[in-house]
């Protein structure tokens, strides 16, 4: 008999394909939410799609985000008390859908996630990236109630922001892998169910890399889906572990020291490359995950992330410093390690 139980949160209405946006408001009356939504969003996706969604929402407000902050999280919830909202409705990538996740925690209520590209997959996650400063806060919230992920739209982003989203994906081996030493030398919460599904994820993601192109709608699916399942593994282990681990650590530091950094998904992808080198050695998955980033477009190189090598070495020894999360880095890789693996591995 096992003593303690667990208390999985599920998105409880997801909808992918082509125009489901315009079944939003069916799909959020099922929730039997009550009240009226308050849209957040920005002001692309807001030109975008905005008016088709306050459409299906009568007496909806509105609230226009142009930075993620922790202030913006408090101009949501302000904006919502002032609406008498009963719920969230985020449109947009990232940042809408993370702002609007921490501001319904804050205020007690739920929200739906209504993702315009397939960037990450914290459109389904409980988890929210809020940068402060030269750091990243990752802090915990509930998952959405419903997501409504139209492919039509989704296939229509710039397409750095769906490679980005499929290397977040392909991450997910070396983050399971993590996972698992984790709980070999540190007795850290594992979830075998959840890291099954993590793991199957990414090699849904590999397995298909020569079919997902650019402007190809099939393609925003496959990510979609992708995406949701790897937010659904985070919700069932009831944390990051699935989807999350070295290669994040060295992303977050990316952040940190980098002029300019590139985007989440294809800074963990080019971390994946390396930490799968250090996991596994010159026979290893690093050339799998290695092929079918490029297969995909996105980068495998400190140059094509637009990064100087010096930095991306910087963040390889330091990234354990981050967060008090065991990974492959351990307690840090030395300088010449670094070297060799991020040289061996042709990212530098």
């Amino acid at each position: 008999m096992f003593a303690k139980s667990t208390w999985i949160k599920l998105p409880r209405n997801v909808l992918v394909g082509h125009g489901v946006l315009d079944d939003a408001g069916t799909a959020v009356a099922e929730l039997s939410l009550g009240g009226t939504p308050l849209l957040v969003t920005s002001p692309t996706p807001d030109d975008l799609a905005g008016d088709r969604l306050r459409a299906q929402f009568d007496g909806a407000a509105t609230v226009t985000v142009d930075t993620a902050s922790f202030a913006a999280v408090g101009e949501i919830v302000e904006a919502a008390e002032a609406a008498g909202a009963t719920f969230l409705v985020a449109l947009g990538g990232g940042k809408p859908i993370d702002l609007a996740k921490m501001a319904a925690d804050e205020l007690g209520v739920g929200f739906v996630s209504v993702p315009t590209a397939a960037s990450h997959d914290g459109i389904v996650s409980g988890r929210s990236s809020i940068p402060e400063g030269d750091t990243r806060h990752s802090v915990a919230a509930d998952p959405p109630l419903a997501v409504i992920a139209d492919t039509e739209i989704m296939a229509n982003a710039p397409w750095a922001l769906t490679t980005a989203g499929c290397a977040d994906i392909i991450s997910n081996y070396t983050a399971v892998k993590d996972w698992r030493l984790a709980r070999r030398l540190k007795n850290v919460e594992y979830s075998e169910y959840a890291a099954a599904l993590s793991e199957m994820t990414a090699e849904m993601l590999v397995d298909n890399a020569d079919s997902i192109k650019r402007g190809l709608e099939e393609s925003a699916w496959i990510v979609s889906k992708a995406l949701v399942s790897s937010g659904v593994a985070m919700s069932i282990a009831g944390s990051s572990r699935p989807a999350s681990g070295a290669e994040h650590l060295f992303s977050h530091q990316l952040d940190r020291i980098a002029d300019s950094p590139a985007l989440h998904g294809h800074q963990v992808g080019v971390g994946s490359i390396m930490t799968e080198f250090l996991h596994s050695g010159e026979q290893g998955q690093w050339r799998a995950i290695r092929d079918a980033l490029e297969a995909i477009g996105a980068p495998t190189t400190a140059e094509e992330l637009g990064i100087d090598e010096a930095t991306v070495l910087e963040a390889l020894t330091t990234a354990h410093t981050i967060r008090d999360r065991y990974t492959i880095l351990g307690d840090g890789v030395s300088e010449e390690a670094a070297v060799e693996v991020a040289t061996f591995t042709g990212v530098v």
